[in-house]
């Protein structure tokens, strides 16, 4: 899943802007440090922040620190501010562990992390040993939570957005369709594979199923192979700046049907630049659990309060990590009610606990767990009309 990178952020991944953005608590501590100490609670923050896929890593830990502060605002929790410990993993998988040990080092209670799913699954890996509470904002692959107890997502997986789109064409009435996806990147066909299990078992034919290396800009062969079977419609299941060139390259080519998309679509338009025109996108589908259009009342006041905090509206990431450090703290709250030491092996399980028994009313849905790392939570189905976007349908889990 992916979204606008700003100028801001650009800045900030060149290193023009500095990593705290005047949120407190955001620099990496010593390793003699305690998970406690003088009545906070330390909890770590990594993600990648420097490097190609920064803007995600950016993203989420801008919406955690944003919520991190606000809690520490309303006096903390059980009295105790949040201390956060901020890590960049340059989206590699080695470094991510690296990273990770360094905050056990540190003496973090909780994890908001990793961003990615490669580096994410190898944390996913190594934190089981410490028992470490994890909440992911957006790593989708499936595997992620399979490690341990201790690991959890704010994000639905790939194969559950596959399964949405494929049921939401059965709805539709599409009969043939087809798809288009990077066949080098996990998501991308994830959802792809999922969407075709579902059409096979919704009676709906996939009469074109197109892959393309990554890096590619010039779809116009694998679109000509697929207009050809004359689909009701195209899953793109890629991220937002292959899908703005597949569909502009389809509509010069002819094609006037529907697309259909996953989260990846997020940014399409409306950010820094559209990556296809809303002309071309009219009457078009995907789904994501963020929109900002969505009037929902504590959807507006969070875009207010990030305006007001970074100065730009927030993307899907920002509000996954914004709901993710939200996850965080109902484990912590559950924790302090306990009792006990942040930081001990006893005070991480009763985090564990707490976040697996929450309901947390986020801004991505309402998120609770049942029995696995998988939240249940609404999917926002979410459609282009008369140039803006707007929710189509909901999707209760």
């Amino acid at each position: 899943m992916l979204n606008n990178v700003s100028r801001r952020q650009f800045l900030e991944v060149s290193g023009l802007v500095a990593a705290g953005l005047g949120l407190a608590g955001c620099g990496s501590s010593s390793s003699s440090d305690s998970g406690s100490s003088d009545g906070s609670i330390k909890v770590g923050v990594m993600g990648p922040l420097s490097g190609s896929v920064a803007q995600y890593g950016v993203a989420c830990r801008d919406g955690a620190l944003l919520y991190f502060k606000q809690v520490n605002a309303d006096g903390g929790i059980n009295g105790k501010q949040i201390e956060t410990d901020v890590q960049d993993e340059k989206g590699d998988a080695t470094e991510a562990v690296t990273v990770y040990n360094k905050l056990v080092e540190d003496g973090v209670t909780a994890i908001v992390g990793d961003v990615t799913s490669k580096p994410t699954i190898a944390v996913a890996q190594k934190s089981v040993e410490d028992n470490m509470p994890c909440v992911t904002s957006s790593a989708t692959t499936a595997d992620v939570i399979s490690y341990g107890d201790n690991y959890f997502r704010a994000c639905v997986t790939d194969p559950f957005q596959g399964k949405v789109m494929g049921d939401f064409a059965a709805k539709q009435g599409y009969k043939t369709v087809a798809t288009i996806f990077d066949s080098g990147d996990d998501y991308a066909s994830g959802v792809a594979d999922a969407f075709k299990e579902e059409c096979a078992a919704k009676g709906i034919t996939v009469a074109s199923e197109q892959g393309y290396a990554s890096g590619a800009t010039d779809f116009n062969a694998q679109l000509t192979a697929i207009i050809a079977t004359n689909p009701d419609a195209i899953l793109s299941s890629n991220y937002y700046q292959d899908d703005g060139m597949i569909v502009t390259q389809a509509r010069q080519l002819g094609y006037k049907g529907v697309f259909l998309g996953a989260d990846g679509w997020a940014g399409i338009v409306g950010g820094d630049q559209d990556y296809a025109s809303t002309a071309d996108l009219e009457g078009c589908f995907y789904c994501s659990s963020f929109v900002a259009t969505n009037p929902d009342e504590s959807v507006q006041k969070f875009i207010e309060d990030f305006k007001a905090e970074y100065n730009e509206a927030p993307t899907n990431f920002n509000a996954l990590g914004y709901d993710a450090a939200a996850i965080v703290c109902a484990g912590l709250e559950a924790a302090e009610e306990k009792g006990g030491t942040p930081g001990s092996d006893d005070y991480k399980q009763a985090v564990i606990d707490g976040i697996a028994a929450a309901k947390v009313e986020g801004v991505t849905g309402t998120i609770s767990y049942s029995g696995t790392g998988d939240p249940e939570k609404s999917t926002l189905v979410i459609t282009f009309k008369d140039g803006t976007e707007e929710i189509f349908d909901t999707i209760e889990p």
